[in-house]
């Protein structure tokens, strides 16, 4: 089905347009805001544009990688696939591209092995090793500062403070800036809510 006859909504209508995605069955979620004429999608969309195309410290394939890992990390097709295709428009290899999955998957593993250490505080949980490959951390084909940064909005998500605390050290000991994380984890934070109404 074309979204032109399911939805009535032109500011939706256009960030679907946007965002690259021809084809969209609105979910139970995004028909309640476009059944009322919701004013949040306007802000939603102006939102989704800004983090997007609209950023002062993340070019394009930065922005569209870090959205990619957040379409990976809820398990989004819709927009893992647009994300994907604009990605390989963008120049983005295979390996970057396989490189953000792997990233994504280590970070589940780690935000929910030290969450658990961080919140039961025992001497036995934080001495004992934590036994998780992480070779891909070592050399990343993205360079060490962006895989830090992917692993930070994707430890931001999931809630990890001890990730989050350590990615972002490691950030600005690898050369980057405040602002750069500020801008990632905003990025992460409004893909997050885009998925929350088009899911």
């Amino acid at each position: 089905m074309s979204q032109g006859t399911l939805i009535q909504n032109e500011t939706f209508n256009n960030m679907l347009n946007d965002l690259q995605i021809p084809d969209y069955t609105p979910s139970t979620t995004a028909q309640q805001l476009i059944q009322v004429e919701s004013r949040y999608i306007k802000d939603l969309k102006i939102n989704v544009g800004n983090v997007l195309n609209n950023t002062q410290y993340l070019n394009k394939k930065e922005a569209l990688l870090l959205a990619y890992a957040v379409a990976v990390n809820e398990k989004f097709d819709l927009l893992k696939d647009t994300f994907y295709k604009q990605l390989q428009e963008a120049g983005a290899t295979d390996a970057e591209l396989a490189e953000i999955v792997s990233c994504t998957s280590l970070m589940n593993a780690n935000n929910i092995f030290y969450r658990f250490r961080h919140y039961v505080k025992k001497d036995f949980y934080t001495n004992t090793p934590a036994g998780i490959k992480m070779s891909i951390m070592m050399n990343p084909v993205l360079g060490k500062e962006f895989f830090e940064l992917v692993s930070l909005v994707i430890s931001s998500i999931n809630g990890c403070e001890m990730c989050i605390t350590s990615h972002e050290q490691s950030i600005l000991q690898h050369g980057g800036s405040e602002s750069r994380i500020l801008e990632g984890v905003k990025l992460g934070a409004i893909i997050k809510s885009l998925i929350t109404v088009l899911a």
